[in-house]
């Protein structure tokens, strides 16, 4: 697996998984932590906030780190 790929699944990754826990704790005031877990939208909700946080969020961050990087060589 590439440099990239492994950075981007790394820092959008956590961003997805964070979002996903952030919410829950959010939503408690509403539902139970069980009830959240039983409801098959939770976990269509996880699947999109963990891949929009690898592509688009992880992308970026390499576009910034990449950027970073060479302007250090300079």
């Amino acid at each position: 697996m590439s440099e990239r790929w492994k950075y981007q699944i790394k820092s959008g990754g956590l961003w997805g998984v964070f979002m996903v826990l952030f919410m829950s704790f959010y939503e408690l005031k509403e539902k139970p932590f069980s009830e959240q877990l039983a409801n098959p939208n939770n976990y269509i909700r996880a699947f999109f906030y963990i891949v929009t946080g690898i592509f688009l969020l992880g992308y970026f961050n390499w576009k910034q780190k990449v950027k970073r990087e060479n302007s250090e060589k300079k």
